[in-house]
């Protein structure tokens, strides 16, 4: 073998930092990309945020137009600093040099407190903007300082407060903390533990304390008043009988009773009114919202999307007064200033691109949006990089934690999105529509002769889509849909 030297070309994709940056943004959700925007205003002195009360468009803004930072002249230097001192001569004016001995802080300077609407303000609503998230466990501490308990039963108490978990259930069984109490405090007897905790029963939400489901019910039925029909015979239902509602044959529970089917029903229907998990009510979970990035809406019969306003970033190119006194510094500038650039662009592109995949979704999903999900059409990431001529990638980053407000609710991007399914006819079914179906079926039902797995198979088939009877099973757990034994009515 001879070496030799050979000269041939090649293309090679390379990632540059500014395409690296626009991947990274465009995979973001809504909340990442606010982050990402706070850390890039802190870290460049060159990008500001605009005011919400200030007309901006951020689509609009002009990148490649002179800044402040490139035309700046002496001048404007010394004029923002004659303005800087102005300002300040002028705040250490409004300070006086003594106040008066009965003068709050309040009548010279402002405080958050000097924000707040006056009393006659009808709008304003103190509890809703200072009230804060009461627990469970909070609201039961606060009612047992109003008892009058001895040190023992405080430290009992405060251990039966902390073995209840959200629901208001005791976390481990009664027996099981009686003995772990009785560790703590040999001298504790079972009857002054009962005592109490009959005592603690009687706090607020009712059903607290509970040590089983029916002791829960029977806690809110003796709150009831005594002319409450059937309320003698549910009292006996949750005492002794309430694992027999469970049952597929009632007869035993009818026979124990005395009772018929008809007054059985009454019972039940009593029984509903309570709250079998009285704890809830306090849960102290807070509530997430989502911001959708895309806004779908019909204008005179025509679907349109937009990005919506309210989360896209107001962000711009600052108006720089200084410049920097030698070529050192004024390079250091110049490269803040053209990452800055870069970064605006690459939200720009972010917002460019989410559109073009919103419209295309639309375009391939346009009988979902005006017919409903039973006419979901199936459809891959792929089907929208053709038309879009993007890599699947780029798809699967813009669907990716994107969320779209429409008419009838919001949904993430990647909903769109489902497999197919053979017809019997040759065509193709989304999954998304046979699972429509499948619920608009099992919403007609006869709720005492549910629909079982096979029979919402079959009527399927009949509509001319081919799906096991296991298939029909997976799409119905994943609609959390339980079996046609669980949906049965029985009273």
């Amino acid at each position: 073998m001879k070496a030799s030297l050979t000269l041939s070309t090649s293309q090679q994709l390379a990632l540059t930092p500014q395409l690296q940056q626009a991947i990274r943004l465009l995979q973001m959700s809504s909340l990442d990309l606010q982050q990402e925007i706070q850390d890039a205003l802190e870290s460049n002195a060159l990008l500001e945020s605009v005011d919400e009360h200030e007309e901006f468009s951020f689509q609009e803004q002009a990148l490649n137009t002179p800044t402040a930072l490139e035309k700046a002249t002496d001048q404007q230097k010394i004029d923002n600093l004659h303005a800087d001192h102005s300002e300040a001569q002028e705040w250490e004016e409004k300070i006086p040099t003594e106040l008066a001995l009965d003068t709050s802080w309040e009548d010279v300077y402002q405080t958050s407190a000097s924000h707040l609407p006056s009393t006659s303000d009808e709008d304003w609503d103190y509890g809703a903007n200072t009230a804060s998230d009461t627990s469970l466990k909070d609201h039961l501490l606060w009612q047992l300082n109003l008892l009058k308990l001895s040190n023992k039963q405080q430290v009992v108490a405060l251990a039966l407060i902390d073995n209840l978990n959200e629901a208001g259930y005791f976390i481990d069984s009664w027996e099981q903390l009686l003995q772990q109490l009785q560790h703590q405090l040999t001298d504790l007897s079972q009857s002054e533990a009962e005592s109490l905790l009959q005592q603690l029963q009687l706090f607020e939400p009712v059903g607290v304390f509970a040590r089983s489901l029916g002791e829960c019910l029977s806690l809110q039925l003796a709150q009831l008043p005594e002319t409450t029909p059937w309320l003698a015979q549910a009292q006996l239902l949750c005492s002794k009988y309430l694992n027999y509602l469970g049952e597929k044959d009632l007869s035993p529970l009818l026979r124990r009773m005395r009772i018929n089917q008809e007054q059985l029903s009454q019972i039940v229907n009593l029984l509903k009114t309570l709250d079998p998990k009285p704890g809830l009510q306090y849960e102290t979970a807070s509530t997430e919202y989502i911001v959708p990035d895309l806004i779908l809406s019909k204008v005179q019969d025509r679907w349109q999307v937009e990005l919506n306003p309210n989360s896209l970033p107001r962000i711009r190119l600052s108006q720089p007064s200084i410049l920097a006194p030698d070529n050192r510094g004024q390079g250091f500038v110049n490269q803040q200033l053209q990452e800055a650039r870069w970064f605006i662009r690459s939200l720009q592109n972010r917002g460019e691109t989410l559109l073009k995949v919103a419209n295309a979704i639309l375009e391939f999903q346009y009988d979902f949006f005006e017919r409903g999900a039973q006419y979901m059409k199936p459809l891959v990431l792929a089907d929208v990089a053709d038309v879009l001529e993007m890599h699947e990638s780029t798809i699967s980053r813009a669907t990716a934690q994107k969320y779209m407000h429409t008419p009838f609710g919001v949904y993430e991007l990647k909903y769109f999105f489902s497999s197919h399914v053979n017809n019997l006819d040759g065509e193709d079914s989304s999954s998304i529509a046979i699972k429509a179906k499948i619920q608009a079926l099992i919403k007609q039902e006869d709720p005492k002769k549910p629909l079982s797995d096979s029979k919402l198979a079959s009527l399927l088939e009949a509509e001319g889509i081919n799906v096991a009877r296991r298939t029909v099973a997976k799409y119905r757990e994943s609609l959390d849909i339980p079996s046609s034994s669980d949906r049965k009515q029985r009273f």
